[in-house]
């Protein structure tokens, strides 16, 4: 590819949104044209983002009031709050590709969306043209997409530990995700619950039977394979700013050893540049600022645990978003993403 893909992306003062800037500033493909931030219009990106001070003359734009004549546009990624992407997208000229980070476009049905988002879903006639977006299952499809819906956080780790499974028609029983995540997950706007403060030294279960990934993870296992099974989805805040960790705990049909899941893993993920099998137990502090998933499996009988580790704003977000806008745009899906972590 010689030229570059114009992106613009809305919503770049949140955490989403300045990973996605710190992500494409560098990637070798990328050209940055249009960022938007109502509050901060006219700032510039390194004066609200410190960590890109000096890195960018990019400033931050008040969002157009009219997207139909968003000329010079190649991509748009939307890193907004639920519910503002179902009234701007649908305004975009046909020609521009579209990467959503937030949850309007995940479920296809319209009144399971209602019931998780408690928003009204005011485009159900675009919603069939989305494909969701997580990348190591629906890669031909995301190849060849206008549209992707990008996955939440804890929805990227769930299914990345149940899908291989899934997929091998060997799951019986229950499904029970015991899954954590870091402060950041909350966004950048602090509140009762959700500042760090409050979290730091604290641990504690949010959102039982009722979070709203639960129907996205369902339905893509329903695409993935033949999945019915009763799933229990716990989320838990964890006192650290980055990072996911899910135990996913499930049956299988047949006894299995540990050489027969690790192979099973290992296969379904050959071709995943971003899935790691390690051995013992992931860490997220491996993951961090990374758009890896760590995966580790450990059979006993036919009980099976599965636990996975990953960056809530990279793999779990921006990461996974330009993951996919590289296959949208007949790049190889690593570019601009082979991020190296830190040690310690």
């Amino acid at each position: 590819m010689t030229e570059k893909i114009k992106i613009a992306i809305f919503g770049g003062s949140g955490y989403g949104g300045s990973e996605l800037l710190r992500i494409l500033l560098f990637h070798p493909h990328a050209e940055i044209v249009l960022v938007t931030a109502n509050e901060h219009a006219g700032k510039a990106v390194g004066e609200v983002h410190k960590n890109l001070l000096g890195l960018t003359d990019l400033r931050f734009a008040k969002a157009p009031d009219d997207l139909s004549n968003l000329t010079g546009v190649d991509a748009a990624f939307f890193a907004l709050p639920h519910g503002q992407a179902l009234g701007l997208v649908p305004q975009l000229p046909d020609s521009v590709k579209v990467v959503d980070l937030s949850g309007d476009f995940r479920i296809d049905d319209a009144g399971i969306f209602e019931r998780y988002y408690k928003l009204e879903h005011t485009a159900p006639a675009l919603q069939s043209r989305f494909v969701y977006g997580l990348t190591e299952t629906n890669r031909e499809q995301i190849k060849s997409a206008q549209y992707i819906a990008n996955p939440g956080c804890f929805a990227t780790a769930t299914l990345l530990a149940l899908a291989p499974i899934v997929k091998s028609g060997l799951l019986t029983g229950r499904v029970i995700v015991d899954a954590k995540t870091g402060s950041s997950g909350s966004g950048a706007k602090p509140a009762a619950n959700t500042h760090h403060p409050q979290r730091m030294n604290s641990f504690y279960v949010y959102k039982p039977f009722t979070h709203q990934h639960v129907p996205e993870i369902e339905q893509h296992l329903r695409e993935v394979g033949d999945f019915a099974n009763d799933f229990v989805f716990m989320t838990h805040s964890l006192p650290v700013s980055r990072g996911i960790f899910a135990s996913c705990y499930l049956e299988t049909t047949n006894p299995l050893t540990n050489d027969d899941a690790r192979h099973l893993y290992r296969h379904f993920y050959r071709d995943a540049f971003f899935v790691r099998m390690v051995d013992g137990s992931p860490d997220i502090n491996w993951v961090k600022t990374t758009n890896f998933c760590d995966l580790a499996v450990h059979a006993s009988g036919r009980h099976l645990a599965v636990f996975a580790a990953i960056d809530n704003l990279v793999k779990g977000a921006a990461g996974q978003a330009v993951q996919n806008l590289n296959l949208m745009f007949g790049l190889d899906e690593t570019t601009g993403l082979k991020l190296v972590g830190t040690n310690p």
